[in-house]
Formats: structure tokens, C-alpha cells, sequence
């Protein structure tokens, strides 16, 4: 016969109660520190897209390799058909190439927007006591310097070409601030697109669907005079060719009112429209 073995009494769990020095030692004390401003919050996160440069050397490639290529490519491709000679073509070409390449550049800002809502990292922003559009402001601070470096590696590049602004110094200096106070309002369409589409592929083609014909069919390469009417009217109403015009009056030395005025209105109303609907969308989100 087998005789049962009595079982083991097991003492009852205690939970633990930290105490008041316990505690006290753990949490910081002091005052609150004040709530960061606006502005503050969002350099601090335009030093994070700059850090995220420097983590991710590859990203500097869509603002140094490709403005290179583009420059290098319509200049000897067009130049001695349309213009007789290289270097009178590239007069005309580098303000209008400077532009396109820049504009191209905006819709990153919309890629970088998706990938971070994609590993959740805006999720954790949004829980922070700061300005709440302040993540978004901040990422477009960001891409304004890889609009700077851009903007510098192509004129770099023109004047080695043989490049010579009939503006001086003042008048590039001019044009490339004009375009990237333009291309700061542009990239809000791009950062409304990353909020809802659902995978930076997405951001991507339906950015590139936008910007080629914005681009390509402008006074970029040609003067519109010579495009039939249909595309003429085109022309007239697309921002893209406005700033071309208004960037290479202020490189040639006669500044254009008209169109100067007509890139900052429309910047504007980019800038009122998409940058409503980009935080309704991110409060909603």
C-alpha cells in the first residue's frame, strides 16, 4: 500500500509596497522643467533629421549624386541643339535644373514622414508635452539644410561648367532663398500624402506622378514660346514654371516682380491649404 505524502504549505505572496524614500531617491526632484516652445521643439527635431543624415550617409545621395547628374546630363544633351553651344544653353538651363532638382528633392519629406508613423515613432511623440505639430515643422527644418547642400553642390558644379550669373552674388543668393522658402510650403503636400498613404512606396509614385509633369512640362528646358497653345495655357498656371522664371530673373540681374510675387502667393496658398489638412490629419491619426 502506498501512503500519501502531505503537501507542502506555501506561505501567501506579500506585495510589495515601496516606501515614501524609496521612492523619493528614484524620482528627480525639484521643479518641473518648464514646457519647451515651439520653436525649440521643433529645432530639436530638425537636428533629428540631421542626425539621421549623418546615421544614414546614403540619404545625402538624392541631393548631391542626382542634382550632379541631372545638371550634367541636360546640359550636353540639349545644349548644342537648342542653344548653338553648351555654355549659352547652361545660362538659361542651371536656374531652371536648379529648381526641378530641389523640387524633386520635397517629396522625401513625405517618405520620412511615413517610415517614422510606420515603426510607431510618432506614436510616441504625440504623448510628449510639446507643441503638437512641432514633429512635422521640425522634419521640414531638416530637409531645408539637404535643400541648402543641394542647392550649393549644382551652382558649384554650373561654375565650374562655366556658369555666370549676371546677378552677382546677390542675385544667387536671392533665388536659391526664394526657392527654398517655396519648396518649405511644397514639401507640405508630400508630408499630407506620407500621413495617409500606407507604405513609402506609395509616397513615392504618387509623389513622382505629381512632380514629373509639374517639371518637365515647364520652362525648364525651353522657353514656352516655342510649346503649342494647349501647353502654353499649362505653363501659365504651374507654380513650378513660375519659380523657374522668378529664380532666373534674380540670377540674370533683372528681378521679375510679377513672378517673384506670383511664387510667394501660391507658395501661400500651398502653405494654407496643405498645412491645414496635414495637421487635421495628424491630430485625426
Amino acid at each position: 500500500m502506498t501512503t500519501a505524502t502531505p503537501e507542502k504549505e506555501t506561505a501567501p505572496s506579500v506585495a510589495y509596497v515601496p516606501t515614501a524614500e524609496s521612492l523619493g531617491a528614484v524620482l528627480a526632484s525639484g521643479e518641473q522643467p518648464p514646457r519647451p516652445s515651439a520653436w525649440s521643439a521643433s529645432v530639436t527635431f530638425g537636428w533629428r533629421a540631421m542626425l539621421k543624415i549623418k546615421h544614414v550617409p546614403d540619404q545625402l545621395f538624392d541631393v548631391t549624386a542626382f542634382p550632379v547628374m541631372m545638371t550634367l546630363m541636360f546640359t550636353y544633351l540639349f545644349g548644342g541643339a537648342i542653344a548653338g553651344s553648351t555654355g549659352e544653353y547652361l545660362q538659361f538651363l542651371l536656374p531652371g535644373i536648379l529648381v526641378m532638382s530641389i523640387a524633386m528633392i520635397t517629396m522625401y519629406t513625405g517618405v520620412g514622414v511615413n517610415t517614422d508613423i510606420e515603426k510607431g515613432v510618432f506614436d510616441r511623440f504625440r504623448t510628449l508635452p510639446i507643441w503638437r505639430p512641432s514633429a512635422l515643422v521640425g522634419a521640414l527644418l531638416g530637409d531645408v539644410c539637404r535643400y541648402l547642400i543641394g542647392s550649393t553642390v549644382i551652382l558649384l558644379l554650373g561654375l565650374v561648367l562655366g556658369f555666370r550669373p549676371e546677378g552677382g552674388f546677390t542675385g544667387v543668393v536671392l533665388g536659391v532663398a526664394l526657392l527654398i522658402v517655396f519648396s518649405f510650403a511644397f514639401s507640405w503636400i508630400w508630408t499630407m500624402f506620407g500621413l495617409f498613404l500606407k507604405s513609402e512606396k506609395s509616397v513615392m509614385g504618387v509623389s513622382m506622378l505629381v512632380l514629373f509633369p509639374m517639371t518637365f512640362l515647364s520652362n525648364v528646358f525651353v522657353n514656352p514660346e516655342t510649346m503649342p497653345g494647349w501647353l502654353q495655357a499649362f505653363v501659365d498656371v504651374n507654380p513650378i514654371a513660375h519659380l523657374v522664371a522668378a529664380v532666373r530673373s534674380l540670377m540674370a540681374g533683372t528681378p521679375d516682380g510679377g513672378e517673384i510675387l506670383w511664387t510667394l502667393v501660391s507658395g501661400g496658398v500651398i502653405l494654407a491649404i496643405f498645412g491645414t489638412l496635414t495637421m487635421r490629419l495628424y491630430n485625426r491619426k
